[in-house]
């Protein structure tokens, strides 16, 4: 079982700009797949963003074509944290936001992952 914990989230203004953080204790992404979800009440759970990890490298991302440009998510050094950098936000990004991984399947579908945090409020303000 991997534990997964979010922090980051928060309110900010419409134009601003927040840092998601996703940690897995004790262990490190390597050999996984890691990718950001949100959901919206109301709403499905869609994709956000992904990084690939599963080869090691980490070096291949993946964005929803709404936050192309504006986001951009990231591993350390280490492979044990793995961010989500938000920028110009809109009021419609409200939502929580999940850290989730996976060691194989498809990279933009959550049907693929095995692991999830427990999520992180992100409310942008008009």
């Amino acid at each position: 079982q991997v534990q997964l914990v979010e922090s980051g989230g928060g309110l900010v203004q419409a134009g601003g700009s927040l840092r998601l953080s996703c940690v897995a204790p004790g262990r490190t992404f390597r050999g996984y797949n890691v990718g950001w979800f949100r959901q919206a009440p109301g709403k499905e759970r869609e994709f956000v963003a992904v990084i690939i990890g599963i080869y090691g490298l980490f070096d291949s991302t993946t964005y929803v074509d709404s936050v192309r440009g504006r986001f951009t998510i990231t591993a350390n050094n280490a492979r044990n944290t793995v961010s989500l950098e938000m920028n110009r936000l809109k009021p419609e990004e409200t939502a929580v936001y999940y850290c989730a991984a996976a060691v194989r399947g498809i990279p933009n579908d959550r049907e693929s992952y095995d692991y999830w945090g427990r999520g992180t409020q992100v409310t942008v303000s008009s």
